[in-house]
């Protein structure tokens, strides 16, 4: 595995690497003597198959979450004339 990640990062560092057809870089790969799992991936151009090189063992999480989430009692209002706060003291009341 060591093997792959330094071969992992040498195509990151070289840009001619990176730009390689997966031809080109799957014929550098035997070359260097590159693990199966490596030269699979190049080849069908899937990451997905260095998982079990790397021992990637699916994480699985409920959707729902333990703690509670967030929520107000009182929605936030931006106009204060449909709800306000303190009853107008400038004008006259209606029944005098």
């Amino acid at each position: 595995m060591s093997d792959t990640i330094e071969l992992l990062e040498a195509i990151g560092k070289d840009a001619k690497l990176r730009r390689a057809s997966a031809e080109e870089l799957a014929d550098t790969l035997e070359q260097a003597e590159a693990s199966d799992a490596l030269k699979a991936a190049v080849v069908a151009a899937d990451s997905a198959l260095l998982a079990a090189e790397f021992g990637h063992q699916p994480m699985r999480v409920d959707q729902h979450s333990n703690t509670p989430g967030h929520e107000e009692e009182d929605p936030d209002h931006d106009d204060d004339q449909d709800h306000p706060s303190q009853p107008d003291q400038g004008k006259p009341s209606h029944g005098q």
